[in-house]
């Protein structure tokens, strides 16, 4: 005769086998290019005249404000715990991202002191990522904090921890230099670099191109005349392994005249998009 207790034993026993021969989840991570998502008070260290009410671009709230919003619902579209962004002027600018997001994002930013006021910031999930050291240099930023997610898709009480290395960097000639000098100071953390990115020689760095084998199949971040071009990249340490990597695309996201990224501006014309690039992702074991 089956009792309470006996079928409660059986219950437990099938949800650790399940647990057992499940693997760790998938994490996904995403970088996107903001396109030049200024605020519209004009800044007294750097020249954002264009982008102000009175500037070229007629830069006003109402644009500001459906720029946000068309972040946000990027964002929430990805749908990732972890999502970086390029292009935004401030932290006030990352704050009104992350309050118009429907999930509940937390965020990171710091100011790079760069020319036009581009800075890097981050989004993510408070209870899976947490950062705890944070380096801003010029043209990129690194944030290395403990990566949380459970160890088996049947079992939530069982977790498996990382120290994870975001590297989000706007220009190629950088990259070389800062992996090599945290290869050398930061040796505990597991790599992840974001943005403009050389095309080859990552290897002697103990990184992987993930969005090679995208790049080869003609998919692209950006779209000129000749066609398609991986511009923004992810390079993954050896150390972890990868189940997929691509470029995001969905309809909101596209010219509906032409198939290629609808930007805020063309050239100067308004054309009310998110961004002249798509975002890239890559998911990890």
């Amino acid at each position: 005769m089956r009792t309470p207790g006996n079928l409660l034993r059986t219950a437990l026993l099938l949800l650790a086998l399940h647990a057992a021969t499940a693997t760790a989840q998938p994490l996904g991570i995403a970088y996107c290019d903001a396109d030049h998502l200024y605020d519209t008070v004009p800044s007294l260290f750097y020249d954002d005249t264009d982008y102000t009410p009175r500037g070229a671009l007629r830069w006003n709230t109402e644009r500001y404000r459906r720029k946000i919003a068309r972040t946000a619902a990027l964002a929430d579209s990805l749908g990732l715990p972890i999502i970086a962004l390029w292009s935004v002027e401030n932290e006030a600018v990352v704050r009104d991202i992350a309050a118009a997001c429907q999930s509940d994002y937390s965020y990171l930013h710091r100011t790079l002191n760069s020319l036009d006021g581009m800075d890097f910031a981050l989004l993510y999930y408070g209870d899976r990522f947490f950062p705890h050291y944070v380096e801003p240099g010029r043209r990129y930023l690194y944030v290395e904090g403990v990566l949380r997610r459970p160890a088996g898709r049947g079992d939530i009480r069982r977790f498996r921890t990382d120290t994870l290395g975001l590297v989000l960097c706007s220009e190629q000639r950088m990259v070389r230099w800062v992996v090599g000098d945290l290869r050398d100071e930061r040796p505990g953390a597991k790599l992840v670099v974001m943005g403009r990115l050389p095309d080859r020689g990552l290897e002697e760095y103990g990184l992987h191109d993930a969005h090679a084998r995208a790049e080869r199949a003609g998919r692209g971040s950006v779209r000129s005349r000749a066609g398609w071009r991986m511009r923004d990249r992810i390079a993954v340490d050896t150390a972890l392994r990868t189940s997929a990597a691509e470029v995001y695309i969905r309809r909101f996201l596209l010219d509906p005249a032409r198939t290629q990224p609808l930007p805020t501006y063309q050239r100067r014309r308004y054309a009310g998009g998110t961004s002249y690039a798509l975002p890239v992702y890559v998911y990890l074991e």
